[in-house]
């Protein structure tokens, strides 16, 4: 079960540059400010800058549907024909993270929560 698509992340290489302008965009300060990752929280929805998004192969923004069972839905998704493009991974505090391609090659995210 999903609960919708509430996190997008953008692959950024200026974060400092980054996390200004979408301090200004968003009209918030981050919760998370960290070198490895910049989050923030609007309307229940999360907004990440990830300074290593291009090298690990990310060309553009990603949504992140948040599901219930992130490898019930991996399998589901594979079954219908997505592809695997990462696999399920801890990305810390038990926050677990998978990504697939559809049959165009859109990316989609899943995320389930600790």
């Amino acid at each position: 079960m999903t609960s919708g698509m509430r996190t997008v992340i953008y692959p950024v290489d200026d974060l400092a540059g980054a996390k200004r302008i979408y301090s200004t965009l968003l009209g918030a300060e981050p919760y998370v400010d960290q070198p490895y990752y910049v989050g923030f929280n609007v309307a229940d929805h999360e907004v990440g800058l990830d300074p290593n998004g291009h090298r690990t192969g990310m060309a553009g923004p990603v949504g992140y549907w948040h599901v219930d069972d992130i490898a019930v839905t991996l399998k589901g998704a594979v079954d219908a024909g997505a592809a695997v493009r990462q696999d399920i991974t801890d990305v810390g505090g038990g926050k677990l993270i998978a990504t697939v391609t559809d049959a165009d090659g859109n990316v989609v995210g899943l995320l389930q929560a600790p």
